[in-house]
């Protein structure tokens, strides 16, 4: 192995070994933190401006004051955690409604969420809407926005190492097609480590966002058929494998929902 490769070989281990890890809420899963809780935040906090700069707000009263009155319970489930169950953020939440027919939602770091009047018709009631929010604090909380960039990292330094090997072994005509394997091993590491850990990070808002709905006094069996709804508004729009999305599938999503709900009702008390 030439002294170049052993270099970023190294480099990739040393990454991984001197990455702060931490444990998600509820599922106990280990993550690779490599962005710090500051950075975050103010990358979060950037990134939310830029959107709500293009971006047109709700001046419907009553559709605001919903995304922030449900907003504002699941966030106070955040922050006062059972013991021992994660530990409280202390973000500065917000929650804005954007006014614009998508069936849409988002969450950015530091706990800066947004919500589409085109979702409200799906949502229906607030339970409903209670179930996609707590989906999106459930990311916050988590922290899945400095964990994706970490896996990017981490998944860039191994492209760059192996990439390396092959410029260093590879001679005469095997350099002509050098180009296409790295390629190659980018779509591997898209499609075999990032594609995945983003699914994941996705189930584990589904479950995280069940414990916080209880804990908030909202029904997590309501959270079936919402995405059931979901499903059934994105049916038109033409579907990928599973393997090949960000997101579950439909049917993978609703079956989790419905194992992890015995879970989540152990929080639940119900309120007036």
């Amino acid at each position: 192995m030439r002294p170049v490769t052993r270099s970023l070989v190294a480099l990739c281990g040393t990454l991984v070994l001197l990455a702060a890890c931490e444990i998600a809420p509820v599922t106990g899963r280990s993550q690779i933190m490599l962005v710090s809780e500051a950075e975050e935040r103010q990358m979060g906090l950037q990134a939310y401006r830029e959107v709500l700069a293009k971006e047109p707000l709700s001046t419907n009263a009553q559709a605001t004051a919903l995304v922030d009155k449900v907003g504002r319970r699941i966030a106070a489930a955040a922050e006062r955690p059972p013991a021992e169950m994660w530990r409280a953020p202390n973000y500065r939440w917000e929650f804005k409604t954007i006014d614009k027919n998508e069936p849409n939602a988002f969450c950015l770091p530091g706990g800066k969420i947004a919500v589409y009047t085109g979702l409200l018709p799906i949502t229906r009631t607030e339970t409903g809407l209670a179930v996609v929010i707590s989906h999106e604090v459930a990311h916050a909380l988590a922290r899945h926005g400095a964990e994706r960039m970490s896996d990017q990292m981490v998944a860039s330094v191994g492209v760059a190492a192996a990439s390396a090997a092959l410029a260093t072994t590879a001679s005469g005509r095997s350099r002509t097609y050098l180009p296409a394997m790295m390629a190659a091993l980018g779509a591997g590491a898209t499609v075999g480590y990032l594609l995945p850990m983003s699914r994941a990070q996705e189930s584990e808002a589904d479950r995280i966002g069940l414990v916080l709905m209880a804990l908030a006094g909202y029904d997590p069996r309501e959270a079936v058929p919402l995405w059931e709804r979901m499903r059934a508004a994105s049916s038109g729009r033409g579907s990928q494998a599973e393997w090949l999305s960000t997101h579950p599938a439909p049917t993978t999503r609703i079956a989790d929902i419905r194992a992890w709900l015995p879970e989540a009702m152990k929080y639940y008390r119900p309120r007036d």
